[in-house]
C-alpha cells in the first residue's frame, strides 16, 4: 500500500486518475481510423467441417467401390464349375484289403476267411 492507504497512486486524488484514464483511452480512440482497420472475413468454422466431411465420404466411397471391384473380378475370373477330384496315375485293380480289426484270435488255427497259398 502507498502513503494515501487507497492504492490509487502517490499524491493523486482518485477523480484525478479515472480524468487521466479516460483521456487517455479517448486519444487512443481518436487515433484509429478506417485505414488501421481490417476488412470483416467470414467464419469459416463450418467450411472446413463440411470439407473434411465431405472428404470422409469420398475416401468412404472409393474404398467401398475398390472392394466392390476386386470381389467382383475374383468371382468373375474363376472356373465355372468346380475341378473334378485327383485320379491316381496308374488304374488301381484288385479287392480292397480287408479292415484290421481290434480283437486278436484266441485259436492257434487258421480263420477261414484268411488266404491261403
Amino acid at each position: 500500500m502507498n502513503e494515501s492507504g487507497n492504492g490509487a497512486g502517490a499524491g493523486l486524488a482518485p477523480g484525478a486518475v479515472e480524468e487521466r484514464l479516460r483521456a487517455a483511452l479517448a486519444a487512443r480512440a481518436d487515433s484509429v481510423g478506417p485505414a488501421e482497420l481490417r476488412p470483416l472475413r467470414p467464419p469459416a468454422g463450418a467450411v472446413r467441417s463440411r470439407r473434411v466431411a465431405l472428404r470422409r465420404v469420398v475416401v468412404g466411397v472409393s474404398a467401398l467401390a475398390a472392394v466392390a471391384a476386386l470381389v467382383f473380378f475374383a468371382v468373375r475370373g474363376g472356373p465355372a464349375h468346380p475341378a473334378e477330384p485327383a485320379r491316381s496315375p496308374r488304374p488301381t485293380t484288385g479287392t480292397p484289403s480287408p479292415v484290421p480289426s481290434a480283437v486278436t484270435p484266441s485259436s492257434a488255427e487258421p480263420s477261414p476267411s484268411a488266404l491261403q497259398p
